[in-house]
């Protein structure tokens, strides 16, 4: 079987992240040649690329009602032409747009719903400027006519994504919706250090990049109202993006700049999670929310605010605490129940270690190759 995975990029983030994990693991079966083609270079992930057969393939399709359309795809049509792929597997919208228009012969087509495609929902229309409308409408008329031409399946994250896809979808393809809830790589979050609970600093780690809906201004008032209790901690925040420098300057308006410790983009971003005692996370809006689970693999107990996605994740006081009013009080409160009862903070550890297990990237590939070969045989 010969399978092509397309993502616009390898920079820093989930849908990257479980690409590489899900190559990787592919790589290790037999009678299958997994291949990556990106449309840019940026690679961030230069540790799990290094087996993987990775080419960039500058890709570009800018619609246009007004003037001529911008199709730049004859490489990517040759690469799909010589590889000849079964299965064609596209990750995030931009890979979208690219392969409707391009010639796929007999493959099989896989979509990723890495988070709910506003721009695939015509009822969400209002909500964005007008030319932002007419453009919207247009991609998804292009894309919609490509998927109707072809018997495209679905891979949705979590049951959030699951529901938005079988609401903008057409009718034609709600068999082909499947709910696979994202993985990881279990054994490589894997932590030796047994967690009894926290002894004095309180080690809190968040991770994503800086961009609105991620919510790290929210982090900052909580590491404000654990200052006003003379609460001995720190956030680690892993990470980059536009609003770095606003949460920054926020951070040290509030005199909280000893506080807030900016890493950046790391590689390894498992090394600081074994390292530290509670994983916090502010996303407004997350599909599923794949570093909850690392951090639980690592045996971090979790506080986060409602993103919808991550709802699938967290069992309330089993692994980890679910906040769905944006209030640091609260927040704090569950930071501090943590913090002050070790048998709770060791129970909870434990059970997320265990609760990480059923979502580790070899099930998923089982069940993923499982729906690839399904496919093919249906179309026999």
């Amino acid at each position: 079987m010969k399978i092509l995975h397309i993502i616009p990029s390898l920079r820093k983030g989930g849908a990257e992240r479980i690409v590489l994990d899900i190559c990787n693991e592919l790589n290790k079966e037999q009678n299958i040649e997994v291949h990556v083609v990106t449309f840019y270079k940026e690679n961030e992930y230069q540790f799990l690329t290094k087996d993987i057969h990775w080419e960039i393939i500058p890709s570009k399709v800018i619609p246009s009602i007004t003037k001529k359309a911008i199709i730049d795809t004859a490489l990517l049509q040759e690469k799909v032409d010589f590889f000849q792929p079964d299965i064609i597997h596209t990750h995030l919208y931009e890979s979208e747009i690219i392969l409707s228009q391009v010639n796929i012969g007999k493959a099989k087509r896989f979509s990723h719903f890495h988070d709910n495609m506003i721009q695939l929902d015509n009822s969400l229309l209002f909500n964005v400027s007008l030319k932002n409308k007419i453009t919207n409408f247009y991609e998804r008329n292009i894309i919609v006519k490509t998927l109707k031409s072809s018997s495209n399946n679905f891979i949705c994250i979590s049951n959030d994504t699951y529901l938005y896809a079988k609401k903008i979808l057409p009718k034609k393809n709600l068999n082909n919706i499947h709910l696979l809830i994202n993985a990881i790589d279990v054994s490589r979050f894997k932590n030796n250090r047994i967690r009894e609970g926290i002894e004095n600093k309180i080690r809190l780690v968040n991770i994503g990049s800086f961009v609105k809906k991620k919510n790290q201004m929210f982090l900052v008032e909580i590491a404000n109202e654990l200052n006003s209790k003379n609460i001995d901690f720190e956030i680690l925040l892993l990470g980059d993006g536009p609003l770095l420098e606003d949460v920054k300057a926020y951070a040290e308006k509030l005199n909280l700049h000893q506080r807030m410790i900016f890493k950046g983009n790391v590689e390894k971003v498992e090394d600081y999670l074994k390292e530290s005692d509670i994983y916090i996370h502010s996303a407004t809006y997350e599909p599923l929310g794949l570093v909850i689970l690392e951090a639980m693999a690592a045996g971090l107990p979790s506080v986060s605010l409602d993103g919808k996605g991550n709802r699938d994740l967290i069992e309330e006081g089993k692994n980890g605490f679910m906040i769905y009013d944006q209030d640091p009080m609260q927040f704090v409160q569950k930071i501090l129940c943590l913090a002050e009862n070790k048998s709770k903070y060791a129970e909870i550890s434990n059970y997320g270690e265990e609760y990480a297990k059923q979502y580790d990237i070899k099930e998923y590939v089982n069940k993923l190759l499982f729906l690839y070969k399904d496919s093919m045989s249906s179309a026999n």
